[in-house]
């Protein structure tokens, strides 16, 4: 028996029981839709919400469980216990004429008990395995508490700070976006749906939501087809190749059509281009809200939606109440809803539901899983490696384990405000603080004194529109003393300590959906804490916790030691009080740059180039008069108490012909006394194409250790694919020419060689 064969028995054995498997699966579904009604198949198409737990947006289900009875419950979503789960199921698999399970989704978006540092801030470490590892931990716990489902990852693309739900996402670039997709979808799914602690993830949002007009929530977005397949197509099209099983529409409209409606994103694009095989879910309400958009009343844009691909309405009942009706009057065939039903139980068939109904319940499980010791070390350390050290020009930072530490500011001793947004089961009582953190790893000789020195804001629209609705308790005990006697109180700790540490930026209802701001600074209030701190003359390390990028302008050019540490979940006091002793140091860098000012907006590292470039010294070329074109902090930007010192590059073949691949090598050292983790950045440069190309894009990174005064040589495999581009025909292709590789540290600082590819 020659190696072929032996291959060829190898992959039989491999694929034939998989066949085996579709078809059992395809017999019973074609069993199962064969006896179901039509008001039956339409019931699985509609999810409810019952109230009573969290409400992620506006409005509620009525008669929920009537509806079950009678089979028109596809879904759930918030279900406000584990008992009321349980009960839901039972009436599903018990009362009704075909007995399928209901699937319960939850947003579950960066943790369900145990919370992980926001999105943003997990795609600052630039790990893909820790990133990973927060997705599996957070399906772990989510299926013992009787989650099937999680509406994550969120993938938008954006490059405006201003959009509060880029807190929920990657950043600004697609190849990084993309990777962290993958990480993510592996996470939560695992390697085999009916695993015991495997949860279906849903990508979202389908598609473009990032890039709203004006950063402003549910608004609109007008972009050429060019710009979706270039940039905001790839995290998506990552995710579904990753096999994520389901994908959640966007609020916003493409080509003038809402995403909700647009036959052209969810069949033409995803199911036919990219070959999709879940199911594609609506956001909360997004039918109606077609509505307003002026494509015509409940029955007309539910019509609408199920045409163009969508399978599962998510709370406005639109499919429940109106496609009988449009099957009757031909607007809908009952083949479309026979598809959009058949992909549903599919998923439910994948998910092992008909098996066991009850098995994302699990209450021994969530005795032991539930906020483990095992789960919030993971968290720390996935916090540790999330947090960005922007600026230590007077090495102020690590700190030494000794003396009097001032802990001042509105966010130095807020549970909620660690935990940031869209964390509707996790606990704030549980959070450790800074101040707690502090305290936990200063050990006995160090002494910490608090106070909150200032309000978070004084704007009355601020304060009345910023309220966190994404735990489920919203309101927690703060002082009530005047906005004098707190600042008094802040200044009188300053000068009895050595050190201060300010903890200022956003509480975290200020981001995440519905919480776009048009000014992203540190709130006045805050600044001026800031300013009387600093007139003390003592050393000041300013901690930002924010769920965007802020405008730190000000901040910059008066301190010499700024860190950006989020909103880390519940172990983000002890992380970032880890990273201030120098028991972890930082290695995290932005995956979204920080604008100098809001006017710079939009602000990223992949821009193109224009006729008139940017000079100095030139009026005619493409600036600002107040202000330089690039950002405070660019993008792939941080530092870390270790220095580094690259090389030049190597190309192993400066000249390569045809679909080879060549090696591009650098040689990176320790120059400091710290041990510390490098995140090294590869990026390439198109000079010459048939469309104008970035000026330089991300192809590649990898984080490396080294001890002080170790070199390692680092080395990146480029082909061919790397130099790929979609013309203007979207037509996927590279072309012969010049390129430039940049490896280095960030976007804006590394080394550059040049590179001639033939075809």
């Amino acid at each position: 028996m020659n190696k072929l064969t032996i291959l060829l028995l190898f992959l039989a054995g491999l694929v034939l029981p998989v066949c085996a498997q579709q078809n059992e699966m395809d017999r019973f579904i074609t069993d199962l839709l064969g006896k179901m009604t039509l008001q039956e198949k339409i019931g699985q198409l509609n999810q409810v919400v019952p109230g009573g737990g969290a409400v992620t947006g506006s409005g509620i289900s009525q008669g929920v469980e009537t509806k079950i009875k009678e089979g028109k419950v596809g879904s759930m979503l918030n279900s406000p216990s584990v008992e009321y789960t349980r009960k839901a199921q039972e009436l599903a698999v018990t009362t009704t004429k075909s007995k399928i399970p209901i699937l319960f989704g939850l947003d579950v978006i960066h943790g369900y008990k145990t919370i992980f540092p926001i999105p943003l801030a997990l795609s600052c470490s630039w790990d893909m395995d820790q990133i990973e590892r927060s997705a599996r931990i957070a399906a772990i716990e989510a299926s013992s508490a009787g989650v099937g489902w999680t509406f994550s990852p969120m993938v938008d693309i954006s490059r405006d700070p201003r959009w509060g739900r880029v807190a929920e996402g990657g950043g600004e670039d697609p190849y990084l976006g993309s990777r962290i997709a993958e990480a993510m979808v592996k996470g939560y799914q695992g390697n085999d749906l009916r695993g015991e602690t495997s949860i279906l993830a849903c990508v979202k949002h389908f598609a473009l939501y990032g890039a709203s007009e004006a950063g402003r929530d549910y608004n609109t977005v007008d972009m050429s087809r060019l710009s979706m397949y270039q940039y905001y197509f790839p995290p998506y099209k990552a995710a579904v190749d990753a096999g994520a099983g389901s994908v959640m529409t966007s609020f916003n409209v493409i080509d003038g059509v809402p995403s909700t409606g647009n036959h052209w994103l969810h069949t033409e694009v995803l199911r036919n281009q990219w070959g999709f095989n879940g199911f594609v879910v609506t956001d909360y309400n997004a039918i109606l809200e077609m509505i307003p958009h002026g494509l015509g009343d409940i029955k007309s844009v539910s019509a609408l939606a199920l045409n163009a691909g969508v399978d599962m309405d998510m709370v406005d009942e639109g499919f429940l109440s109106t496609l009988e009706k449009s099957v009757e009057d031909g607007s809908v065939s009952v083949e479309n809803i026979d598809k959009a039903c058949r992909r549903i139980l599919e998923m439910k068939y994948k998910l092992g539901l008909f098996d066991n109904p009850y098995r994302f319940i699990n209450e021994e499980r969530m005795k032991t899983d539930l906020l483990s010791a095992q789960h919030r070390k993971a968290a720390r350390e996935i916090s540790q490696r999330s947090i960005v050290l922007l600026k230590n020009s007077d090495k102020t930072l690590p700190l030494k384990k000794e003396g009097r530490i001032a802990v001042v500011g509105p966010l130095a001793k807020s549970k909620i405000d660690m935990l940031g947004t869209w964390t509707i089961s996790g606990d704030p009582s549980e959070a450790v603080t800074l101040v707690e953190g502090i305290t936990n790893v200063g050990g006995n000789k160090v002494s910490v004194n608090y106070a909150r020195g200032s309000q978070f804001t004084t704007d009355p629209m601020l304060q009345r529109n910023g309220g966190n609705v994404w735990v489920r308790v919203v309101e927690e005990k703060t002082e009530t003393v005047s906005d004098e006697k707190m600042l008094s109180d802040a200044l009188e700790a300053a000068r009895k300590a050595d050190v201060i540490v300010a903890a200022v930026g956003e509480s975290a209802g200020w981001s995440g959906e519905a919480s776009s701001r048009s000014d992203i600074t540190i709130p006045e209030c805050q600044k001026q804490l800031l300013k009387k701190l600093k007139e003390t003359g003592k050393p000041v390390v300013v901690v930002v916790f924010s769920g965007r990028p802020l405008d730190l302008s000000w901040e910059e050019s008066q301190f010499s030691t700024i860190i950006q540490a989020w909103h880390g979940g519940t172990e983000a006091g002890n992380a970032l009080a880890d990273v201030l002793f120098g028991d972890y140091n930082p290695s995290g860098k932005l995956s979204m740059s920080f604008p100098r000012s809001v006017g710079q907006i939009p602000v990223y590292y992949n821009h193109f180039n224009t006729g008139r470039p940017y000079n100095a010294m030139s009026k005619f070329s493409s600036k600002y008069l107040d202000v330089v074109n690039d950002p405070l902090f660019p993008f792939g930007y941080g530092l870390s108490y270790s220095t580094f010192e690259y090389g030049n590059i190597e190309l192993s073949n400066n000249k390569p012909v045809g679909e080879t691949k060549i090696e591009a090598s650098v040689v990176i050292k320790n120059t400091s006394k710290y041990a510390g983790e490098e995140v090294v950045q590869l990026y390439i440069s198109d000079k010459v194409a048939a469309v104008s190309r970035p000026v330089k894009e991300l192809k590649g990174f990898k984080k490396v250790m080294l001890q002080p005064g170790e070199s390692k040589k680092v080395t990146f495999e480029i082909g061919t694919k790397e130099l790929k581009y979609y013309n203007n025909n979207l037509e996927y292709q590279w072309e012969p020419g010049d390129f430039v590789v940049y490896i280095g540290t960030s976007s804006a600082d590394n080394r550059s060689a040049n590179l001639t590819w033939m075809k």
